[in-house]
């Protein structure tokens, strides 16, 4: 059976109310219009107006009472347009269901889904573009989570559902018309990253819009003879720590690719986390593949121009190996200078 991505978030809301009467969708048109990108429609023939709620045009207010509709024993969907929008909900969001369970002495917990629209590529200018999923996995007392598989776009909203606390789902627009075969859909884990190829010569670690561009980096690089193996975050916070530092070490080679804009970015926090933990076990430095530090344009070409894009990712990690110029290797178990280790226990500085 074919599923798009946003089929998945739509039968996964509709299965969720189905099964549990608490759960309630607010949000801007997302009962008579079906949502901005269609993934409530027809949830308010099925489920009325009492549980599928139209919202006014205020983002504060809105996340408000999906705050205290949780307080009070409903298991919220609040759907937030886009993760521009929800800047107008920080205080709501970070003030507020981030902090209630610890300002509270855990008497309270805020088992709230936001769910958001993020990133470029559709031509939406600068205000409707952002990737600020960095900015929420800096908040304790939050889970944040960013599917990248139809499979995760239906399998982490129940995951999320369940949760205590309040849990921050990121959906790239580039994503919603990705379509799969499956054979069924199931909760899935919301707290571990996914090996989405396994590889020996250089680890590339996205998360979202960005993990398609990686497996299609990581098939031209094959052609080339550099095995690259691809981590999928998924979970953007708590970081699985653990997944990333087993493959960089098996790897000894890693490439961030992160759609926000390069300064202040996840993809620095991930590279710092790999020089704590995995220092020793590098060949070449970390490696990033950012977005270009501008507003992003309407134009589309300026726009792709702006994003990373898989023939940004080649080049990066064939920078790695001392090949800015995208010359095959000749061995693939040498580092940046042709050298092969002289102790599989040290990096290039050891």
């Amino acid at each position: 059976m074919k599923t798009t991505y946003r089929n998945a978030v739509h039968d996964a809301i509709r299965e969720a109310m189905r099964n549990d009467p608490r759960v309630v969708l607010l949000g801007e048109d997302v009962g008579r219009y079906g949502g901005t990108y269609a993934a409530s429609k027809g949830l308010l023939e099925e489920f009325g107006p009492e549980r599928i709620r139209d919202t006014p045009l205020s983002e504060l207010g809105f996340v408000g009472i999906g705050i205290g509709a949780a307080i009070n024993g409903l298991r919220p969907i609040v759907e937030v347009m886009t993760v521009n929008f929800s800047l107008l909900a920080l205080d709501q969001i970070v003030n507020t269901a981030a902090a209630l369970r610890h300002m509270s002495g855990g008497q309270f917990s805020v088992p709230l889904v936001v769910r958001m629209a993020t990133g470029a590529g559709r031509q939406l200018a600068a205000q409707h573009s952002h990737s600020l999923e960095g900015w929420y996995a800096h908040i304790p007392g939050i889970k944040v989570v960013a599917p990248a598989t139809v499979a995760d776009a239906y399998g982490m909203l129940l995951t999320a559902l369940d949760d205590p606390d309040p849990v921050i789902v990121f959906e790239h627009v580039q994503l919603y018309n990705t379509a799969v075969d499956v054979d069924s859909l199931v909760p899935t884990d919301i707290s571990r990253a996914a090996l989405r190829r396994n590889g020996t010569d250089v680890t590339l670690i996205a998360y979202g819009g960005c993990v398609p561009k990686a497996l299609d980096a990581a098939d031209q690089l094959a052609l080339a003879g550099i095995d690259c193996e691809v981590i999928d975050l998924r979970v953007l916070r708590p970081l699985d720590d653990d997944t990333i530092l087993e493959s960089v070490r098996k790897t000894h080679r890693a490439v961030v690719i992160d759609e926000a804009w390069r300064t202040g970015s996840l993809a620095g926090e991930i590279s710092a986390r790999i020089v704590e933990g995995a220092f020793y076990d590098l060949d070449a430095p970390i490696a990033r593949v950012c977005s270009v530090e501008v507003p992003i344009p309407y134009a589309k070409h300026l726009e792709e121009a702006a994003l990373p894009q898989p023939d940004k990712i080649v080049a990066a990690v064939r920078g790695l190996f001392g090949d800015p110029g995208g010359q095959e290797r000749s061995d693939p178990g040498k580092g940046t200078g042709g050298q092969e280790r002289s102790d599989p226990g040290k990096g290039t500085c050891g």
